[in-house]
């Protein structure tokens, strides 16, 4: 099979390269072929694979690339929340515009290939006309309240509409939000979920610019990576539709959070995070979902994580091995 990753180079993007690769299949077929596409190189050891070939750049100048044929694609190029926040213009062409160069490229090249678009769970929001209820599920209407989530939102029908036609046989999975993520805080509303793990393990004071009783889905990136093969690998059937379904998340508050680190990481690791209101941040997640379920992808066999305890030790794991910074842990007694 010949595989093409958006957004390929990026954690979650390079992550899931390497769980395909190790793998060395899917849907029962060789591997033979994995191009990434971002705007940088992915990691050297990515690179360093025979199988693996890069093209870095914009989307919207890789229209060639697109066209020239695949078997299996994973879209999970995008601008962030905040970004698309505070940029619209850079949210509309990296998102609407880049995706929609994608789609058409795969249409041109005829040969209908399998396709994961990773949507997300911020397509859920309040409206007047539709209040937003404890646990979101598959089945509640989105309405989201911000440019990002709008765009995720019009993407999945979009790529149901290329299904329909029978140009691509798409799927859309909405991821939640996925922590711990390594390296610096990004654009995304969201990074400060992984910060206020990440930066204490590291030994280094953390902002947390929310409540403690903010509650939220998150998923681990192994958890994640899982659920977006095992989307893929799903026959039409199995996936029971077109429409866009949610991947398991985990639903904890910060306090919950908290009160992990600790119990993992100890009593002065937790003491490293302390919090400061951004109301901008905060008023983004106040249209968030506080929790969500997953029925359609449970019977697909995925299942949340165990615990957030079970979130930070893959971190803490993942943290000793190779592509991590050798003190991403100098805050944590080992």
């Amino acid at each position: 099979m010949k595989i093409l990753i958006t957004g390929g180079a990026g954690f979650l993007g390079a992550r899931l390269a390497r769980t395909i690769l190790k793998q060395g299949t899917l849907c029962g077929q060789s591997i033979t072929s994995l191009v990434i596409a971002d705007l940088f190189a992915p990691p050297a050891d990515l690179q360093a694979d025979p199988r693996v070939s890069h093209h870095a750049g914009p989307m919207l100048a890789q229209q060639a690339l697109f066209a020239s044929g695949f078997d299996g694609v994973f879209h999970l190029a995008s601008a962030v929340s905040g970004e698309c926040e505070q940029d619209f213009e850079l949210g509309l062409r990296s998102n609407l515009d880049s995706t929609r160069a994608l789609l058409d490229g795969l249409r041109h090249a005829g040969n209908a290939p399998r396709m994961v678009f990773a949507s997300s769970v911020a397509v859920y929001g309040p409206d007047a006309s539709n209040p937003l209820p404890d646990l979101v599920s598959d089945h509640t209407l989105p309405s989201p309240q911000t440019s990002y989530g709008t765009h995720k939102l019009m993407l999945e029908y979009l790529v149901a509409d290329y299904t329909r036609k029978g140009f691509i046989d798409g799927r859309s999975a909405r991821l939640m939000t996925v922590t711990v993520r390594p390296g610096k805080p990004n654009g995304a509303a969201s990074s400060f979920f992984s910060g206020i793990i990440r930066e204490p393990l590291a030994g280094v004071e953390s902002i947390c610019p929310v409540d403690a009783s903010v509650s939220h889905p998150v998923s681990s990136p192994g958890n994640t990576v899982k659920g977006l093969i095992t989307v893929f690998e799903a026959s039409r059937e199995a996936m029971k539709g077109r429409l866009a379904l949610n991947l398991p998340g985990l639903n904890v508050k910060v306090s919950d959070m908290l009160q992990a680190l600790e119990k993992v990481g100890g009593a002065a690791v937790r003491q490293r995070v302390r919090f400061e209101r951004n109301e901008t941040v905060a008023n983004i997640v106040a249209n968030w979902s506080r929790g969500s379920t997953a029925e359609r992808a449970h019977a697909l066999g995925l299942r949340p994580d165990a615990s957030f305890e079970a979130i930070i030790e893959q971190y803490i794991e993942d943290c000793q091995g190779p592509g991590y910074p050798a003190d991403a842990l100098k805050g944590l007694a080992l």
